[in-house]
């Protein structure tokens, strides 16, 4: 849809770099819409956003964030999991699959396969 040359995301020259954070949100969007109704979540008069929420089969909001790169700072991710005691938390991102205390770094490309 934006007319993207071919070229720009292969050898992702700056045009691509700038547009890489929406693309990937993108990407994943379109992989939980066949089998999720995800939810964007932003706190009024704050800066903390997530990028999707989802309800899993035990009725708990499940918190998703989207990384385009390996840098996985999600400082909206933790708080959210901190002010909601959330069980679960995903960061979907360029890294490999890593379960951590209070998040599950899963690795873009296995988000089809993700189960919540």
């Amino acid at each position: 849809m934006s007319n993207l040359k071919a070229t720009t995301v292969v050898d992702g020259n700056s045009i691509f770099t700038e547009f890489k954070g929406a693309l990937t949100e993108q990407y994943v969007l379109q992989q939980l819409v066949l089998r999720y109704e995800p939810y964007y979540y932003a706190k009024s008069n704050s800066t903390q956003e997530i990028d999707f929420l989802l309800q899993d089969e035990e009725d708990e909001i499940v918190p998703l964030e989207v990384k385009a790169e390996t840098n996985v700072k999600a400082k909206s991710l933790r708080q959210f999991v901190a002010d909601n005691q959330s069980k679960k938390a995903y960061r979907i991102s360029m890294n490999d699959y890593q379960q951590e205390d209070w998040v599950t770094n899963v690795p873009l490309y296995a988000v089809n396969g993700l189960e919540f």
